[in-house]
């Protein structure tokens, strides 16, 4: 620890005087770092500079020596044989999918519901049913019944109320 002195100031102030004087001491560096700091940057701006340049008179070279007439047919021409592929993929998958589902279901069932269809065509339509006396008492019978009353079900019970403590006198 340091030796504390008999004067009036007390430590913190002679911390932040010394922290003062370090802040100074870096201020003072700072116009060296700047300058430094600034060819840098002066220099990297010439050199990128001179790519952009070149680049872009590339670029222009590249665009006036293009053919956007021949470039706009060779895409409608990629764009119309990408459109022939994709539709014969597609019929391809749609044939599979067909023969897969025939497979599956099987020719035998389609040639039994032609079977099917057919005898419902020829068929006759059903007769009335008559009803016979013996059906009519019947029914008669449990009209007249009275019907089963349903067993009172019990009534639900009435939930207690929590007891509330009298408030003291």
């Amino acid at each position: 620890m340091t030796e504390q002195t008999k004067t009036k100031i007390p430590a913190p102030l002679y911390a932040a005087a010394g922290a003062g004087d370090i802040a100074y001491q870096q201020l003072r560096k700072l116009p060296a770092v700047l300058t430094e700091l600034s060819d840098r940057a002066a220099a990297s701006l010439k050199v990128y500079n001179e790519q952009a340049g070149t680049k872009a008179a590339e670029l222009r070279d590249k665009a006036n020596t293009t053919d956007f007439v021949a470039l706009r047919e060779n895409a409608a021409t990629a764009a119309n044989t990408f459109a022939q592929v994709a539709q014969e993929r597609a019929v391809a998958l749609y044939t599979e999918l067909v023969a897969r589902g025939e497979r599956v279901v099987g020719t035998g069932v389609v040639e039994a519901a032609d079977v099917v269809n057919a005898d419902i065509e020829t068929t006759e339509e059903p007769k009335a049913v008559e009803a016979t006396p013996a059906v009519i008492a019947e029914a008669k019978a449990v009209e007249a019944a009275p019907a089963a009353a349903p067993a009172a079900a019990p009534k639900p019970r009435k939930r207690a109320k929590p007891a509330t403590p009298k408030a003291a006198e």
